[in-house]
């Protein structure tokens, strides 16, 4: 994501669009520092400046990272409501499902993740929902997920292992 998606998105002063790339810009720096305090602060101030659904969704991420699945679950659905074609926190929830141990309940959420018209990596709700399918003994649904990410990234490493070792563990 760039400056552009940002002056895009939504009503507001071009002013205020930048100012909130600029914090977003800061609140994930914070994020990926490991200060989470800080990179919520800045998230928030982005999102009263000009909300946006990367925020939302990026705010929830660091709640994840926190602890607080519920609160990241929440700002998933928040950005959702400002751009319900953004892919991201579709996935985003299902994955934070997946932590709580509701499969079942992740499922469609993957599925609303895959056919989202804006999302930059399609092949994370595919491995994501092969995880599902693996741990609920649904082995040729995991693989055809697994395969389906691959597709979609041929680099993406973690499909690629975690088709290899469910394959060779049914051999």
């Amino acid at each position: 994501m760039d400056i552009q998606d940002f002056l895009i998105q939504g009503e507001g002063r071009e002013e205020d669009k930048r100012q909130a790339w600029d914090l977003f810009q800061q609140a994930y720096d914070q994020q990926m520092k490991r200060e989470l305090e800080e990179a919520v602060n800045l998230y928030k101030k982005s999102l009263a400046t000009h909300p946006t659904a990367e925020a939302y969704t990026f705010l929830g991420w660091t709640y994840s990272w926190m602890g607080r699945i519920d609160e990241a679950i929440e700002e998933c659905h928040k950005a959702i409501a400002q751009d319900p074609d953004f892919g991201n926190p579709y996935n985003d929830i299902g994955a934070y499902l997946i932590e709580k141990g509701e499969f079942d309940e992740a499922i469609p959420w993957f599925q609303k993740a895959i056919h989202a018209k804006r999302y930059e990596s399609p092949a994370y709700p595919h491995l994501n929902l092969g995880r599902v399918y693996e741990r609920k003994g649904n082995w040729t649904e995991a693989i055809d997920s697994y395969k389906k990410a691959l597709a979609l990234d041929p680099n993406y490493a973690l499909a690629r292992k975690a088709l290899g070792r469910l394959v060779s563990s049914l051999n």
